[in-house]
């Protein structure tokens, strides 16, 4: 068995787990078998769900607040103008270097020209 099938193997059984002893928590208080009564009673049901419930808020609000704060510290985009200005200004300094490039090979083929002919 690979250690990803290991890892999920363990994960459902820990699920089942939570699923069955949370299922006691809220419904024990129900169950007709003796002694069940006397463990999981109302109140342990009660704090149960309050538990759920602020742990479920806790999470949104959690997630919510975090998000805020990505919002607030994350700089502000370029605005699309400036962005178009550095292109344009990119595009202008290629352009110059191949105009530049196309000179020399130029003035390189005069010159190698110029030399044979002689």
């Amino acid at each position: 068995m690979h250690k990803d099938q290991a890892v999920g193997v363990g994960l459902i059984i820990i699920s089942v787990i939570v699923i069955i002893v949370y299922a006691l928590l809220m419904f024990g208080p129900y169950i007709p078998i003796a002694g069940i009564n006397k463990i999981f009673t109302m109140s342990v049901s009660i704090a149960a769900l309050q538990v759920t419930a602020f742990i479920a808020v806790a999470i949104i609000f959690g997630i919510l607040a975090w998000v805020g704060y990505t919002l607030a510290t994350t700089p502000p985009p370029k605005p699309i103008e400036e962005i178009e200005k550095e292109i344009e200004e990119e595009l202008k300094k290629l352009e110059e270097e191949l105009k530049k490039e196309q000179e020399k090979e130029a003035q390189t083929q005069q010159t190698s020209s110029e030399s044979k002919s002689q």
